[in-house]
């Protein structure tokens, strides 16, 4: 076989593993389990949302999506993207637009957002996506958007060690990783799933790091796979928006 031949040959079997690794990544992230949305944040409008220029929550989904619209910008996905107190107030750490509004929280007390090591999501002013455990981050005045949350899901590569496999604490609920290409993924459960489970999902996407973002009252919109939910009364919404045509 001559050299020419034996590039050609190396060179398919390498495109045709990768197509096929890539095949595999997609059926694993959609299933009957999970409502998943991979963003590339270097090439999509990747926004955190809490209140609009007339310094209103937007609370729910549809308000955002409502006013977006007035905007001349189309919602194609929104997720509720941290736990908020009464008043619909980050619980933790909030940055907007390079503003910090609400410090950081590393307060102890009861609940998911306790349960150390908790994590921040973050969006820096180059569009690079980071999550970190609380007590390793540091703003350095290059982040554009942040939310705190907690607890940590995966952790270096490792499912947080209070998880347990067989736990019966069941419930609805939503997160955020960041994959091996520097893409983000955000899963919410469709059905009830443990602590345990949620964060295997994540691992098994190649997420070294992976964030809770909340439960019970978690929300997705994402009409192109006919997922819309556009109700609740959140604090921070994560969303992906495009001009409107």
């Amino acid at each position: 076989m001559n050299r020419n031949a034996f590039k050609t040959i190396s060179t398919f079997i390498i495109i045709f593993f990768t197509y096929n690794v890539a095949v595999a990544q997609d059926e694993k992230m959609d299933n009957d389990k999970f409502i998943t949305y991979v963003v590339e944040p270097q090439n999509q409008a990747l926004q955190f949302y809490w209140k609009d220029e007339k310094q209103q929550n937007y609370k729910s989904i549809l308000n955002l999506k409502n006013r977006l619209q007035n905007k001349n910008r189309n919602l194609v996905f929104a997720m509720n993207g941290g736990m908020y107190k009464q008043d619909n107030s980050p619980l933790g750490l909030f940055i907007e637009n390079g503003k910090k509004v609400i410090p950081l929280n590393t307060s102890e007390g009861n609940g998911n957002f306790y349960l150390k090591p908790n994590g921040i999501f973050y969006l820096t002013k180059s569009n690079v996506a980071v999550i970190c455990n609380t007590l390793n981050f540091v703003d350095n005045g290059s982040i554009k958007y942040a939310t705190q949350s907690g607890p940590m899901l995966v952790i270096d590569g490792k499912i947080h060690a209070t998880f347990q496999h067989k736990s019966t604490n069941l419930n609805i609920r939503n997160g955020v990783g960041i994959m091996p290409n520097n893409k983000i993924i955000f899963a919410m459960s469709k059905k009830e799933i443990n602590f345990y489970d949620f964060a295997n999902y994540f691992k098994s996407m190649g997420c070294k790091n992976a964030l809770y973002l909340d439960g019970l009252v978690s929300r997705t919109y994402l009409p192109e796979k006919n997922w819309i939910q556009t109700d609740g009364n959140f604090g921070v919404i994560i969303g992906v928006t495009t001009n409107r045509k």
